[in-house]
Parts: C-alpha cells; structure tokens; sequence
C-alpha cells in the first residue's frame, strides 16, 4: 500500500482578453478497487460564476466549469492525496472460456464493450494487424503472455519522446518511426490488443517513477478487460503491467476525453478590430509525494 500527496498546477496565458466558454477538467484522481481518494481540492483563477460535477458516460469525475467576465489567463491548481492498493498487477483470474485469442465474447459483454473494440480513426492500421497476429503466434495466442510480450516489444523497439501537445499519432506512424510520446505508444498498443479482439482504452493520470527524480508530468497507459478480471493496465512507455505506482485520473475508449483541461475561448475584441488572432502559453507544475511507502 502506498500513499501520495500530489500538486498539480496548470496555466494558460492569452495575449489578450477572452471569453472562457465552459470548460471540463479531468484532473480528479478517480477511486476503485485499487486506489482511493483520500483528499482533494481544487483551486481556479478566475474563480468560475458556476460550477457542477459531473459523473461522464465512462465513470469519470469531471468538473464543468463557466465564467462571466472576461480574462487573460486561466490558472488551475489541484491538491489530491491517492492511496493505491495494487502490490501485485496479476492477481486475477480470467474466465475459462477466454483463454485463447481472440475471445468469443458472450453477446451481452460484447455490446457493452463494443465502443472499446473501435480503431482509434475508425479503420484497423494493417501496421497493429500485422503486430497483433506476429505476437499472438509467438505466444501461442496466450492472452496474459500477449499482454505481456507486447508491452515488453513496445517498450523495447520504442524511443520515448516528449510532445507537450498534440493528438496521438496513429499507430503505423509510431511503430514505422519507432518512437513517439507515452500517449502515442499507449494508442499504439490499444490498436494492436483491438486487432486481437481485446477491448481496451486509454488512462490519464501520474506515474511515480523514480523517487529521485524531482520531474513529473501527466502520464498516459492503457487499459485492457480482460473477462473474470476486469479492466487491467499496462504502461508500454516503462514495459510494466500497471500496479500502484500509477494513480489514474480518467479512462475512456477516446484519448480526447482523457485531456485534463477542454474547453475554448473567444476574443473580446474581434479579429478586426485588434489585427490579433488569440494565443496561448501553457505552463503546467506536477510534484508527487511519498507520504508513505508499506
């Protein structure tokens, strides 16, 4: 069992006054079987004229957020303290019939995971296909041991790099340039367990790391149901199966539903008027502490 204090900090800067349309943040750690929130507050500058919380269609914890008056920044400060619970990520048991790749899923299970066997642009990439079959043959279509040797393959064939913005690459194009940023290798890996007939979807939230280490950023791994087991994480960025280092925020079969803060703004003055187009700087802070460590 482990406890965590962390502070997360985040800020945008606009080069002129703007109108905040209604905004959602994800920055609420979430609580299950394995993680407990034990407290958790949430600072915003300018202070919103409403807010409402908010339970999304996947079980998350979401803040709506809607202003009045005009602004030129937007600050949000986070103060959570997560105990997780997970010392061992493959304590489970899997149902009986779902030992061999890929699973002939009862009908009811298979239309209520059916929004998580969906390709991340619509269509399989034949790059995932091919993957996922060469895996699932090497490992006798085992599906823990697929989990697992794919997890390792990314980890190992795949530089880590950081992209501070922008939507994950598809699949073809992180595993051809073999390199791309965790959400990247997290789509990667979603697309190639989908290719098997694994439903699977992607997390938002923090990775520990190495205590010594004084720099942290949001973190993005993925999620597989595995049937008797439930949902269970696997983080190709590190080559890990997810245990109680990581402490998730959100989770959806969408990557865009994870981002921590959404929501658009609009000048006061137009175009025209100011010969400006709005603009922004992002400057985000996260620190994770250690409170205990059994």
């Amino acid at each position: 069992m482990a406890t965590y204090h962390i502070e997360h900090h985040t800020e945008y800067r606009f080069n002129q006054p703007v109108y905040l349309r209604p905004h959602r943040l994800r920055l609420r750690p979430r609580s299950n079987g394995w993680q407990n929130l034990l407290s958790y507050k949430l600072i915003i500058d300018p202070l919103p004229s409403e807010s409402a919380a908010i339970t999304t269609l996947d079980g998350n914890a979401e803040e709506k957020i809607w202003f009045t008056d005009p602004t030129e920044k937007l600050a949000i400060a986070v103060e959570s303290v997560v105990e997780t619970t997970m010392k061992n990520p493959f304590n489970f048991l899997v149902e009986p019939w779902a030992l061999k790749l890929p699973f002939d899923y009862p009908q009811s299970l298979a239309q209520q995971l059916r929004g998580y066997l969906v390709p991340y642009e619509g269509r399989l990439d034949p790059v995932a296909v091919e993957l996922a079959q060469d895996i699932a043959h090497d490992c006798q279509r085992q599906p823990i041991t697929f989990l697992q040797n794919l997890t390792q393959k990314l980890y190992e064939h795949c530089t880590y790099t950081v992209r501070a913005t922008g939507e994950p690459w598809e699949a073809g194009v992180t595993w051809r340039g073999k390199e791309g940023s965790c959400r990247d290798l997290t789509v990667l890996f979603m697309e190639v367990c989908r290719a098997m007939g694994l439903a699977a979807r992607f997390v938002s939230g923090y990775e520990v790391g190495d205590p010594e280490v004084n720099q942290w950023e949001l973190h993005a791994w993925a999620e597989v149901y595995l049937p008797g087991a439930g949902w269970r994480g696997y983080d190709p960025t590190h080559g890990l199966a997810v245990g109680d280092r990581h402490i998730a925020l959100v989770a959806s079969a969408i990557p865009a539903y994870c981002s921590p803060v959404g929501g658009e703004v609009a000048p006061v003055k137009t175009f025209l008027e100011t010969g400006l187009a709005v603009q922004s700087e992002l400057e985000t802070a996260v620190k994770i502490t250690a409170v205990n460590d059994a």
